[in-house]
Order: C-alpha cells, then sequence, then structure tokens
C-alpha cells in the first residue's frame, strides 16, 4: 500500500452539479496514476458520488474519504452564508454528516447553491467528524480579512468546543485575491490560539489545461456567458489535481499544512457496509412474520379457489392438492430466503389502495409467476392456469431481493406512497434519485450559447446530430456526413464540436425515479442522506438506485400506469348509470373465454387498447388473427424484434393457421413429452418458463436448476454454456434420451430462448390488454371517452381517437359550457362531449369555478349570462373568446363570429353593471336580457362581419388543436372524386407495403432538409379528414413541385407506401405531386352559376366582371344562366372569360349570396392525365 506525504482533503466532481469537470472514476484514475494513497471526494452541498467514488477507489486501492463542502448560515454576523468542509471519520460521523445534510436540504428546495446548514445544527451533530475552516471563502476567512478579531474569537471558540481536536485551519493557494493577506493572518492566528492548519487545493478539474472547459461548464450551469466578467473572478487555472510533489513544493514553507493533510486521512475511517439486506419490519402483532404470511396466503387461497368455482361453475375441475402443494413449496422458500416481511409489505399497500379505489395493475415482471402473490391479491394472474414459474421469480439457487414492480392508477400513485410514509414514518421512506448528464445534442446548445454564438447557428449545428437515444458527438460524425464536412471546414463548428465532447457524460441535474420507493427499517438518513425535489412532497435518497441496492436498502416499486386510470374511468362511468350495486361491473372478474370482443381484434381495431395500437402490432394482429386470451399473452411476446427478424413469428403464424404441421419443437427433433410445455404456442418455445420446463422434462433440472440455464442462454456466456450443454445431455441419458436428440434440443433452446420472453410478466400485461378490448367492445363510448380524458394532453393521439370514434359512428359533441366537464364524457344519448380540458390555454382552475358556477345555479342563458356570473372569477375575455371558438357556446345558436365580436362590449357592459349594482344604484341599461338582445340585433345589421366556413375551422383548430365541428378538406372531397380516384389515408394501414396508392388532402406542415449526400428533401404532412400521413419528397421531384410544397394547400399525391421504423409510422414517398388548382385546370371544362334575373343588380354584375378581369386566362369556360320565369337563359359575357379556376377564385364565386346554384361540368376524356409531367 502506497503511503501518502500528502492527501488531497478537498476535490470536487462533477456530481456538484453546479461544479466540478470530472467524475469519480476519472479522479479516482488520476489520483493511481498519481501513486496518490488516500482522497477525499467533498462534492458541493451533496453526498449523492459519496457511494461510486468509495466503491471505485476501493477497488483501485486507493482509502476513500467521506466529505462535502457545505454552506454554513453564522450565527453570529448577520446571517451571512460562507463554506466549510465536513468530513467523516467514524460511522457515528457519517450519520450527522448524512443528516446535517438532509437538513440543510429540507431548509431549502430550491436552488442547490442556496442549500445551507443553520451554524446551531454544529452543536448537536458534531461527533465523528472533522471541520476545515473554508479557507479565504469560510467565515472565519471572511473575518480574518476585515480585521474583525472579536468575531474571529467567537468563530475559533465555537468551533474549537464543538469540534476538539478535529478543527483545522484550512490553506490553498490557488492564486485567489486577498489569499497571501489571509495566509500570514490565519498562521499567525493558528499559532498564538494552538490550531493546527491544512493544505488543500480546491480541485475542481483534473488538468490545468482543463480550466477552460470547466468555466464552460459552470457558465452551463448559471445560465450565463463565458466572457461575464464577475464569473471569471469565482475559479483560477490552479485548481487542478496537482501530484503529492507539487503540493509539498507549494507549501514547502508551512511542512506542518501538509503533513496534517495526512493525519487527518489517517483519522478518517468510515467504511460503507456493503452486501448486507435491511428489510423493513412488518408489523404482526404477537404472531412472526413467517406465521402471518402462511395465514394469510392460506386464507386468501381459499378465497381465490371460492371464486373460481363461481366463476367457472361445474363446468371447470379444481385440482385443490396442486394449487396447495404449490403454496406450500412457495412459502417454504420465501420463509427460508428470510422475505416473508417484503410480501406482507406488498400485501398491504396494495389491499389499501383496493379498498380506497384506486386502480391495482394485475402484475408486472415475472413476479406474476408467484402463487402467493396469487393468493395474497398482490397479482390477478392464476400462475397454474397459465403454467407461469416461482423459480423464474424467486428460487434459492439465485439469492437476490424478490423484485415486485407495482402498477398503480397514475392520477393517484402519490397516495399510495403516502400511505406508506404515514404507516412505516415519514422518517423511514423516500422515492429515489436519478441524475441527468449532458447529451450530444444538448450540450452542443449549451456550449453554443454559452460561448456567444448565435441562435441560428446552434439550432441548426443541434439538428444534424442524429436522434438516436444515447448516441456520442463521435458516433455522431461517423453517421452525419453533412456534420462532419462542417467540422473539417468551419472552425466555430469545430470547437463548438470540441468542446462539446470534453463535456458529454458530465453530470447535469438531478431527477426522480419513475416509481422507485425505498422502506428502511430504521431512519433513513442512517444508511443515506436525503435530497428534497421542488416539485415533490416525498424526499429523495442523493444515492441513484445502484447504490441504493449495494448498501442493502430495499425498493419497492409504485409505478404509474396509464392504461389502469383509463380501466378505472370507465368502469365508474359505467357503474354509476347502475341501478343498484348488483349491476357492477367488477372488472377483474370479467370472463377470459367470452368470443365476442375477440371480433374486433382479430379485425385488428385497435386503436386505445392496451399494447397494441401500433401499426407494426395490428399488423401482425391481421396476421395472426388472434382468437384466444393464450393467443394475446403471444402477441406480447412475440411483437419483438428478436422473433421479427428471425422468422419465429412467421413459423407461429403458419402453425396457428395450419399453414405448417406443428412440430414440438422441430419437425426432426421432438419428444412427446414436449407437447404439453409447446401446445400452446403450436410448438414454439416463445417462453423463458418453457426452456426452463423442458430442462426439467426433459433432463431432469429442477426449476431452480432451469432457471440458472435460462440465465445462461440469456448472457450467452461461452463457458456456462458449455457446462449446461454436459449437465442436460446427462440428464437426458438418465430418463433414456438419446444423446442426438439431446443435443439438437439443447441447439434448439439455446437458439430460441435467446429470443424467449418472461411468460409471467406477458400474460399479466395481457389481463390488461383484454380488459381494454372487453371495455371497448361492451362500452365504446365510455371507454374511448376515458381514452381520450388520458390523452387531451396528447393532440396526435386525440386526432386518431376521434378518428375511430367517427368509423365506429359514435357522435362527438363540441366543449359545452352547459353540458361539458373538464374530462371528456358520455351523456345519456351516448354521445361523447369534448372535454373543455383539451383547450388550449385554459386550466382546470377556470373549468372548475364554471362548472361549479353551473352546478350552483344551472345552465346559462346566453354568453351575456355567462359573462355576468363568471367575471367575478377573474376570467379573461381571452378565455371566454377561446371558448367561443372551441364551439362552447354554440347552444346559444349565434354565429361564433358575432359572439366574438360582441364579447368586449359584454364584459364592458358586465362589469358597469356590477359596478353600479354594488354601489346600489339600479341597472342604467336595462336587463342583461334585453343588453344581450339588443347586441346581437346590431350583429344582424353587419356590425360584425361573419366568419367564412374556413376561418371558423381555423380558430377552432387553434384552441383545439383538431377539426371538430367541421374539416376544410370535406368541401373539396367530392370535387377531388371527379379527378381522380384516391385512396382514405385512414385505410392505407390495411394496405402492403410497397404498394402505390393516391392520396388527397390539405397540408398541414412543410419542413425542407439536406441528407447525409446533402440534397433536399421536403417532409410533408398531409389530412384528409379521416387520418394524417407524412410524405417524402425526393430531389429529383422536389424542385418540378415545390409550387404547390405550402401550408393549407390542397393536394393530390402518388406514392408508395412503406414504413418508418424511427417514429415507428406509415409514410409516403411520392412520385407525382399536384394541387387540386392544377386538376382543375386540367379536367373542369365549364363553371355555370345560376341568378335570378329578377333581384340581381348592376352591382353584383360588377363583381363578378371585377374577379373575372383579375383571374389569369385558362382553358375553363365560365357561364351566368340567368333564371327569369322558369326561363333559362345563358350569357357567356360576350364569350371572352376562359379562366383559371384557382381557389381564390372558386371560393369569391361561392361566397356571393346572390347566386343561387353552381354546377361544374368536367371533360370526359379518360385519358386526362392531372399531374404535370416531370422528369426525374
Amino acid at each position: 500500500m502506497v503511503i501518502p506525504k500528502f492527501v488531497h482533503l478537498n476535490i470536487r466532481s462533477d456530481f456538484s452539479i453546479v461544479d466540478g469537470l470530472a467524475n469519480p472514476y476519472k479522479i479516482v484514475q488520476e489520483a493511481k496514476n498519481l501513486n496518490m494513497g488516500a482522497i477525499a471526494i467533498t462534492d458541493l452541498n451533496n453526498l449523492f458520488s459519496s457511494l461510486k467514488f468509495y466503491k471505485v477507489a476501493n477497488k483501485m486501492g486507493i482509502k476513500p474519504i467521506i466529505g462535502i463542502d457545505i454552506y454554513v448560515q453564522s450565527m453570529f454576523q448577520d446571517n451571512i452564508i460562507k463554506k466549510i468542509t465536513l468530513l467523516a471519520c467514524t460511522k457515528e460521523g457519517y450519520r450527522n454528516l448524512s443528516m446535517l445534510v438532509t437538513l440543510a436540504h429540507k431548509i431549502d428546495k430550491v436552488n442547490m447553491v442556496k442549500v445551507c446548514l443553520q451554524q446551531k445544527w454544529l452543536t448537536i451533530y458534531n461527533k465523528g467528524l472533522i471541520l476545515l475552516s473554508g479557507g479565504i471563502s469560510g467565515e472565519l476567512g471572511y473575518s480574518l480579512l476585515k480585521k474583525n478579531w472579536k468575531m474571529v474569537d467567537k468563530i475559533i471558540l465555537f468551533y474549537d468546543k464543538y469540534f476538539p481536536n478535529s478543527f483545522y485551519l484550512q490553506l490553498e493557494r490557488i492564486n485567489q485575491k486577498d489569499e497571501n493577506l489571509y495566509i500570514t493572518r490565519v498562521l499567525s492566528l493558528a499559532r498564538i490560539k494552538g490550531i493546527p492548519v491544512v493544505a488543500t487545493n480546491s480541485v475542481c478539474f483534473l488538468k490545468k489545461k482543463d480550466f477552460y472547459i470547466h468555466n464552460i461548464r459552470v457558465a452551463i450551469n448559471r445560465r450565463i456567458m463565458i466572457s461575464d466578467t464577475d464569473f471569471k473572478k469565482s475559479y483560477t487555472c490552479h485548481q487542478f489535481l496537482k501530484s503529492e510533489n507539487e503540493m509539498i513544493q507549494l507549501f514547502r514553507d508551512i511542512p506542518e499544512a501538509v503533513k496534517n493533510s495526512v493525519e487527518i486521512a489517517k483519522r478518517c475511517n468510515y467504511f460503507f457496509e456493503l452486501n448486507k439486506i435491511y428489510l423493513p419490519v412488518f408489523n404482526t402483532g404477537t404472531d412472526t412474520e413467517q406465521n402471518f404470511l402462511i395465514k394469510s396466503a392460506y386464507f386468501g387461497l381459499k378465497e381465490r379457489l371460492n371464486s373460481l368455482k363461481i366463476k367457472k361453475k361445474n363446468n371447470y375441475f379444481i385440482d385443490h392438492k396442486k394449487y396447495i402443494n404449490r403454496l406450500q413449496e412457495e412459502l417454504k422458500v420465501i420463509n427460508d430466503m428470510g422475505f416473508p416481511g417484503y410480501f406482507l409489505i406488498v400485501m398491504e399497500f396494495i389491499q389499501w389502495a383496493k379498498k380506497n379505489n384506486i386502480a391495482v395493475g394485475p402484475g408486472r415482471g415475472s413476479g406474476a409467476g408467484s402463487l402467493v402473490a396469487y393468493a395474497l391479491k398482490i397479482t390477478e394472474v392464476d400462475p397454474l392456469q397459465f403454467d407461469l414459474l416461482f423459480e423464474r421469480f424467486l428460487n434459492p439457487h439465485r439469492v437476490s431481493m424478490p423484485d415486485f414492480d407495482i402498477d398503480f392508477c397514475m392520477e393517484k400513485r402519490d397516495l399510495v406512497i403516502e400511505h406508506v410514509a404515514k404507516k412505516y414514518g415519514t422518517d423511514s421512506v423516500a422515492q429515489i434519485i436519478t441524475f441527468g448528464t449532458m447529451t450530444a445534442k444538448a450540450v452542443v446548445r449549451d456550449v453554443g450559447r454559452v460561448l456567444g454564438y448565435p441562435y441560428g447557428f446552434i439550432n441548426n449545428l443541434s439538428k444534424l446530430i442524429p436522434m438516436d437515444v444515447g448516441v456520442k458527438l463521435q458516433e455522431a460524425l461517423l453517421m452525419s456526413n453533412e456534420l462532419q464536412e462542417l467540422y473539417n471546414t468551419n472552425e466555430d463548428v469545430k470547437i463548438v464540436v470540441d468542446i462539446s465532447k470534453k463535456l458529454e457524460g458530465v453530470t447535469r441535474n438531478v431527477g426522480k425515479h419513475a416509481g422507485g420507493v425505498i422502506i428502511s427499517p430504521f431512519q433513513i438518513t442512517n444508511f443515506v442522506p436525503l435530497y428534497f425535489d421542488e416539485n415533490s412532497n416525498n424526499p429523495l435518497t442523493q444515492f441513484d438506485k445502484y447504490d441504493i441496492e449495494s448498501i442493502g436498502l430495499v425498493k419497492f416499486d409504485f409505478l404509474g400506469l396509464k392504461t389502469l386510470t383509463v380501466i378505472q374511468r370507465t368502469v365508474n362511468t359505467i357503474n354509476k348509470n347502475r341501478k343498484n350495486s348488483d349491476q357492477y361491473i367488477n372488472i377483474n372478474t370479467i370472463s377470459l373465454y367470452d368470443k365476442k370482443p375477440f371480433s374486433i381484434l382479430k379485425c385488428s381495431e385497435t386503436s386505445g387498447i392496451f399494447q397494441l395500437e401500433s401499426l407494426g402490432m395490428k399488423d401482425l394482429i391481421r396476421r395472426l388473427k388472434p382468437d384466444s386470451f393464450e393467443d394475446i399473452i403471444a402477441l406480447v411476446a412475440l411483437f419483438r424484434p428478436g422473433p421479427l427478424q428471425s422468422g419465429m413469428v412467421d413459423n407461429f403464424i403458419n402453425r396457428k393457421h395450419r399453414k405448417e404441421k406443428i412440430s414440438y419443437p422441430d419437425v426432426k427433433w421432438q419428444h412427446l413429452c414436449l407437447k404439453p410445455i409447446l401446445e400452446s404456442t403450436y410448438g414454439i418455445i416463445l417462453y423463458q418458463e418453457q426452456v426452463m420446463k423442458i430442462a426439467q422434462v426433459l433432463a431432469g433440472y429442477t426449476l431452480s436448476e432451469a432457471d440458472i440455464l435460462r440465465r445462461a442462454i440469456g448472457k450467452k456466456d461461452p463457458i456456462e454454456m458449455e457446462k449446461q450443454r454436459l449437465i442436460f445431455q446427462k440428464g437426458a441419458q438418465k430418463k433414456k434420451i438419446s444423446i442426438s436428440l439431446s443435443i439438437k434440443i439443447f441447439d434448439l433452446l439455446e437458439k430460441f430462448a435467446g429470443y424467449g420472453f418472461n411468460k409471467s410478466h406477458s400474460a399479466a400485461y395481457a389481463l390488461i390488454t383484454y380488459q381494454t378490448i372487453w371495455l371497448k367492445y361492451y362500452y365504446p363510448e365510455e371507454f374511448l371517452s376515458a381514452v381520450m380524458t388520458s390523452d387531451m394532453d396528447n393532440i396526435d393521439k386525440l386526432i386518431k381517437l376521434i378518428e375511430e370514434c367517427k368509423r365506429m359512428k359514435i357522435k362527438i359533441l363540441s366543449p359545452c359550457v352547459n353540458h361539458g366537464y373538464y374530462h371528456f364524457h358520455v351523456n345519456k344519448k351516448q354521445e361523447i362531449i369534448y372535454g373543455m380540458g383539451a383547450i388550449k390555454g385554459i386550466g382546470s382552475h377556470s373549468i372548475n369555478l364554471i362548472i361549479k358556477n353551473r352546478k350552483k345555479y344551472g345552465f346559462f342563458i346566453d354568453l351575456f349570462d355567462f359573462c355576468l356570473r363568471i367575471v367575478v372569477y377573474k376570467i379573461t375575455v381571452k378565455i371566454v373568446e377561446k371558448l367561443i371558438m372551441a364551439g362552447c357556446f354554440d347552444f346559444t345558436y349565434i354565429d361564433r363570429s358575432i359572439l366574438v365580436g360582441t364579447l368586449p362590449s359584454i364584459f364592458i357592459s358586465v362589469k358597469q353593471y356590477l359596478l353600479f349594482k354594488s354601489q346600489n344604484q339600479q341597472d342604467f341599461f336595462g336587463s342583461p336580457l334585453k343588453e344581450l338582445k339588443m347586441l346581437s340585433t346590431n350583429n344582424k345589421e353587419n356590425i360584425y362581419s361573419k366568419w367564412t366556413k374556413k376561418t371558423k375551422l381555423d380558430h377552432e383548430y387553434a384552441v383545439l388543436g383538431v377539426y371538430l365541428s367541421g374539416h376544410p378538406f370535406n368541401e373539396y372531397y367530392f370535387e377531388l372524386k371527379k379527378y381522380i380516384k384516391s385512396t382514405k389515408i385512414i385505410k392505407i394501414s390495411k394496405i402492403s407495403i410497397n404498394k402505390f396508392v393516391v392520396v388527397t388532402g390539405i397540408i398541414k406542415y412543410v419542413k425542407f432538409k439536406n441528407t447525409k449526400n446533402n440534397k433536399k428533401i421536403a417532409i410533408i404532412s398531409i389530412d384528409d379528414s379521416s387520418a394524417i400521413i407524412e410524405v417524402v419528397v425526393f430531389s429529383n421531384l422536389i424542385e418540378n413541385v415545390r409550387c404547390f410544397l405550402k401550408k393549407d394547400t390542397i393536394l393530390i399525391v402518388k406514392g408508395k407506401i412503406s414504413f418508418d421504423n424511427f417514429n415507428n409510422q406509415l409514410k409516403i414517398t411520392a412520385v407525382n405531386i399536384t394541387d387540386i388548382e392544377y386538376a382543375r385546370h386540367t379536367c373542369l371544362s365549364k363553371i355555370v352559376i345560376y341568378i335570378d334575373k329578377n333581384v340581381i343588380s348592376q352591382n353584383n354584375i360588377s363583381d363578378i366582371q371585377n374577379i373575372l378581369k383579375k383571374n389569369k386566362k385558362g382553358n375553363t369556360l365560365f357561364e351566368i344562366c340567368y333564371l327569369h320565369a322558369h326561363v333559362k337563359e345563358f350569357s357567356t359575357l360576350q364569350n371572352s372569360w376562359n379562366i383559371f379556376p384557382d381557389n381564390n377564385f372558386i371560393n369569391l364565386i361561392y361566397s356571393f349570396s346572390f347566386i343561387q346554384k353552381i354546377n361544374l361540368f368536367f371533360r370526359k376524356d379518360n385519358d386526362i392525365n392531372i399531374f404535370k409531367i416531370y422528369s426525374s
């Protein structure tokens, strides 16, 4: 072991967040390179990295010292905040350090720089700690420089009293302002008071050359420019990891300061206790946990079996002995391994959730294979019915914690966590922290910003980095030719990318684990300090889930699943309309053998269905045509890259439909004893449980041993696989199975099991899938209403669900202040009323106030009545305007444009009315109803111009994100049918990939971008009211059709269907494009308008002549037919009007109220090509 001559006691890693550049591994590696025997990492205000540092230091043979830099609020002088360093010497010292850090974060949850200790806490939590004064940045240094000798004495007295023989005066030579003056005074103080000094270097980066990069890292965190003048004073280039010799030389005039660093290191001997398990205690009264579990499991199994009898009636034999034997086996393993308390804790909070009407998932992961879990009502899948194995979850050969991942209703999950915190004590329960790092795209943006580059430059550079998850900048340069070219030729790009590479992966922020919760048997700060997130009511551990596992605390997963919220909301809506509770639906007791719901599944009508919504999955469903619950289990397991790419899926489908002979598992190599194991999957080895059962039946493995084989196959460890092969062959020989067959079966296991899926998880999630299918089949309105509520913030999803409602002929009504709620809901006519919560820019508070007023005072009579009643709630004109545009006042039968136009004057009148009313004066303008009628009369006199249909829809789209009361494309649809036969976009999913189609629609957006080969392409999104699809236009076509590629153009596209793997959606690659105007120009021979000669005026004729003059000449004849006493009189206006029928002309003609009728006549030439001929 290296005997150190100097020890760094003040190093910050990147886990300081506000500064620090290197991660703990790199720091320890550099310390090893410098031949150091010990170091301390003292991150600012946290212990995030302490265990990571501890583990890597031990591994590399360096003594780890656990400590922290932290701010302290002085109790002596005006609450100033200054820095100290604390180091843990003992177990008690670590616990005190943990408590101090926790208290500091609890007091201030907002910004880590503001986190600080109250100095008085150090009077309580001080044992086992060494305190360094903070140097020039400490309170003592501040007072010395101010020559405040009385304050110096107070501070010395305080720290000497509470940290006897553990208080050191900190020295640094890093070229700070007033540094030499401080050292002179502090050395004098040390001699007078007899207090030891210690040398440190406030290390923030490893090499001197890293100074500039570190400054950029700090600037990113502070959100300032690197050129900021104040910022330059914060750090110096000397704060790198100097070698022992460099530090000895630096403090050669104060050798005791160097020596004391070593003495402190010798005193710091705190060691984490790893690889122990600290299970929380479940209160069982006078009984033991083991007995309590046994009693609870037997009682629960009895209830389960009784319900099975009722459910199956007399048609289903229940082998009680089989269930009891399995239960006894599982209970023995659980109790022998010491985990009864774990099962009881999970049982308790799940039962509490169910009693409090909080939806709980049927299971997740391998835990669904436990009969004990099923008996305790932790899971809802009978493991014996579906051949699920307990050993896949827990067995003596794999000593690891059981791990139940529990799904709860997304909206009420936090209530369960709060219950657990109350039951086991808030000091013993916490959620788990996560750490975010600087990723490729983000770091490029950050670096560009702090260096002062323009937004456009940064944005364009960032867009060149591929979207692939986890992509590194070096990989991005290899993947993007354009990025590489810019890097080679553009100096600014090279600067940004090179700096970004050095910052990539640096810890940037903290977050919260999706569902991990720790329940500790003791006060949690005995193990780990806590962090308090500003957005959470629950504390977070300062260690991530990997470090939590290392110190032996048990993680429980409380996961939020949106589908459970959907199911519960649907069932609640259905039961609410039932007369008595006997008619209530219990979603957990529905029959899995009901064939009717499978009719929508076989037709792939799975929009809104859990796990089955993607286009790829819908395609698989169409091919497989699942007709049983076992098929749904298989669907979940099959739809993964491995099975899809291996050909396994094709084999499975062909065998199900009897297009391929079913073998167990192979036509050449099979055995009769494998049929019961593989029958449900048509002889295909699909599940990991099947691998384990085959090893048991064919080679005599126990299921625990078979789990080792399963893991060996998954890890593809050649040494372990060879060992397992020999065990398998010997076991098969004992069962009198030939060596050749056992070898081939093992080879098949090795091949297919690599794609094998956990059947327990698949079965549990298949149950949720089936429940959503069942609800959609029997209660489609309630179900789709609940799904839309859960996705009301996801416009793309809402559009698809609205399309699904149209397909199912379910009527959706506009949101309404009289009948609507925040959520979507179903009225008595089985119509879905659009949720007001889906209107953009209107918060739940405003909507709830409207609903509350409506419930108290009744329906709103009209807009004036509404404003009169809600203006007191400070609901603004803008909010009411959005409500109007969304259709919330359509019940008044007054045009939306008129309502919007009158709104400001209504608000003024209402406020005046309320003012006079508050002053006890009479209405000066009459009754509100009379006022509104007066406003309405004014509108009829065209004070406010009416919106066109398109304007109305545009406003509706602006506030809802969808077209609800109509669609701008609809008025063109029938006209387009005259020009070309096209396919509705919604039907494209049923057409094979690589087939050519023609689609029509309105352009939602156009994006131009360059490919890797620097060729321009366009990506356009078109909407035909049935669905939306992306169209890709390549460079060989783009220049010729660019004139058509504008938002709101009515487009006609011919192209090839393909699948976009990245976005998981279909797309069309265009081969030809035109728009409706060119199609009209080509196909429309004549336009005839019909006018009553008795009512037309000369002004009307002038209006027509004006728009004809402005129109460019084309080849479509324009005629007027005058109607007079049932006689038609045609005029072509001097036969000189051959027009080009563009949209502007057509819209103007249709807008003239004096025109009674318009007829369009089309050329009958079948060979007309509406597409221009473009060269490739």
